[in-house]
């Protein structure tokens, strides 16, 4: 087991998932600062990782193109129809859930200011750009060919096995707080890599659905995405 090209794939996604903890501590305002810290650190990993993970490469196809579309339509469009991660949790452990305000910097910085403006660019090209990178390495170049055999990279990114494509997308829907949406998505994008049997189709989706969603939130402010 080659074990520097698992850490290769989990360090991106383990310092993405903790600074994304610290989002808030801080008071209101680092829910913000950290999160444009966070942008900067991980593009930082990212640069150095690049040609070290040969697989992180967005490749543009118009089935990337296809599946990024159906995601996002699934996302907004399955919105208010089912109970979110927190309220599904609060109703099957009995532990109500905690009131949380929107991630709106308009509403922190005020309507119009660069500040607030500068936030949301920060986040729309980090979601884009960098998000699809980070989770589509580890999620579907590592986790789904780890549980099929611990040398992962032995396995081809075409095969399928039923458990897995499953289990890995049911852990990518749960850990966001549109589970639903989430789960379907993670079949999406990982039917699209054993179709395709590249890592970069599911990247390019990844991104393009995240680029139209952000699009959709500072359009509609429908901050709840976010």
């Amino acid at each position: 087991m080659n074990r520097k090209s698992i850490i290769l794939r989990i360090l991106p996604f383990a310092l993405f998932v903790l600074l994304t903890s610290l989002q808030g501590q801080w008071g209101e305002s680092s829910r913000y600062w950290v999160y444009c810290l966070k942008t900067v650190v991980v593009a930082g990993l990212i640069a150095y990782l690049w040609p070290k993970i040969k697989e992180m490469r967005p490749i543009f196809s118009w089935e990337a193109l296809v599946a990024g579309i159906v995601v996002f339509i699934i996302w907004i469009g399955l919105d208010g129809f089912y109970p979110k991660t927190g309220e599904l949790w609060a109703k099957l452990s009995g532990v109500p859930l905690k009131p949380t305000t929107s991630w709106n910097p308009f509403s922190f910085y005020g309507d119009n200011s660069l500040q607030a403006w500068g936030v949301v660019f920060t986040r729309i090209v980090g979601a884009t750009c960098l998000v699809p990178l980070v989770e589509e390495v580890f999620y579907r170049s590592f986790l789904y060919r780890f549980l099929i055999q611990e040398k992962f990279e032995k396995v081809s990114l075409h095969h399928f096995s039923l458990l897995p494509f499953l289990g890995v997308s049911l852990l990518f829907g749960l850990v966001h707080h549109e589970w639903l949406a989430g789960f379907l998505c993670g079949l999406i994008y990982q039917g699209l890599v054993c179709y395709k049997g590249k890592l970069g189709d599911a990247i390019t989706a990844h991104g393009v659905t995240n680029l139209l969603l952000g699009i959709w939130v500072v359009w509609k402010g429908a901050w709840n995405f976010w």
